[in-house]
């Protein structure tokens, strides 16, 4: 059963999508898929790759920012909003645009190559230094209490959604395996499978399969949540099926998708994208306005559905609950 779980942090009432909201969508969007299918959308719904970095052998252009984004009128009607009063994306909007290297670089092709992947069953390997190592399936996952949660994703491309997710902290993950004191970093795995994902043959030059990682602090943090599914259902395959990280407040290629391992230990682990670019793409990735991506600005953002730009808040507005992380820190040398 699902539970619309209240922490009175970050989840107001006015956050939580109505089960009948949900079962409309269909109906609805087979009504607005003229408007919808302008597939001008940007979904960095991120977890096997970034939003818009490429080897450094054949760099990408800066994000336009007259490229349209799309009508308001593609969000679902009558949905509420998460904390800032802000709609959310619509369902067809953040699954049929997506970042997902493992399948290919080509966002809008993602669903259709990912389509049919098969995701069950599936298991989650937690270890490193741990005093009660498990291994997870599918099923135990979405046996813990399941919540709510209505977050912004920001991309690292300057484009953002506001996306209805279902899952669980991370937390008690991570409070269920015990880590030691010593433990300081969580290393995340992501499904390593090039007999179907024609992505890493495709593009052998990145280090797979895809690694990102946490501070175990952030990771213990109530915002960083696993999520199974999204408005209302289970995950499908190009949204990082059947389990994925969400963390709000960092750039969208830190929640990684469809996990297989989780690792606790005392090194910081290296992503792919540190490995691949390091001049861009530091560790934290914590969304910031006043530090530039070196090839655009991170001051602005498009949220999809709009039109025109709007401005890119500190930690994307959860500052609140995650700033206290990085007292004393230097924001700009630790990108």
């Amino acid at each position: 059963m699902l539970i619309k779980k209240r922490t009175g942090i970050e989840i107001p009432s006015s956050e939580i999508t109505p089960q009948h909201i949900y079962l409309s969508r269909r109906k609805f969007m087979r009504g607005a898929a003229a408007v919808a299918g302008s597939s001008l959308l940007a979904a960095c719904a991120f977890g096997g790759e970034e939003e818009t970095a490429v080897p450094a052998t054949a760099p990408t252009s800066a994000p336009s920012a007259n490229t349209p984004a799309g009508s308001a009128e593609t969000a679902v009607p009558g949905a509420t909003t998460d904390e800032l009063g802000d709609p959310l994306n619509s369902f067809e909007q953040i699954v049929n645009y997506n970042n997902y290297y493992e399948f290919t670089v080509e966002k809008e092709d993602v669903a259709g190559l990912a389509k049919g992947y098969v995701t069950s069953p599936w298991q989650v390997e937690v270890s490193g230094m741990v005093n009660n190592p498990q291994t997870f399936d599918i099923d135990d996952l979405r046996a813990f209490e399941q919540e709510e949660r209505i977050y912004r994703l920001r991309c690292v491309e300057a484009w953002s959604m506001v996306i209805p997710w279902t899952g669980f902290p991370l937390s008690k993950l991570l409070a269920a395996v015990e880590p030691t004191a010593a433990a300081k970093y969580v290393r995340f795995e992501t499904v390593y499978d090039p007999d179907n994902m024609p992505g890493f043959n495709k593009y052998p030059w990145y280090q797979w399969p895809y690694i990102e990682g946490l501070r175990l602090d952030e990771a213990m943090n109530d915002l960083t949540l696993m999520a199974t599914g999204l408005y209302g259902q289970e995950l499908l395959p190009q949204s990082g099926a059947p389990i994925r990280l969400v963390v709000p407040w960092k750039y969208g290629f830190k929640s990684i998708k469809s996990i297989v391992k989780i690792e606790l230990t005392d090194v910081m682990p290296t992503s792919l994208w540190m490995d691949a670019a390091p001049n861009e793409y530091g560790f934290y990735a914590n969304v910031n306005p006043e530090v530039d991506h070196p090839r655009w600005s991170q001051a602005t953002e498009r949220r999809i559905g709009e039109f025109g730009r709007r401005e890119t808040l500190m930690f994307n507005g959860y500052g609140e609950q995650v700033a206290s992380l990085y007292d004393g820190m230097d924001l700009r040398a630790n990108f």
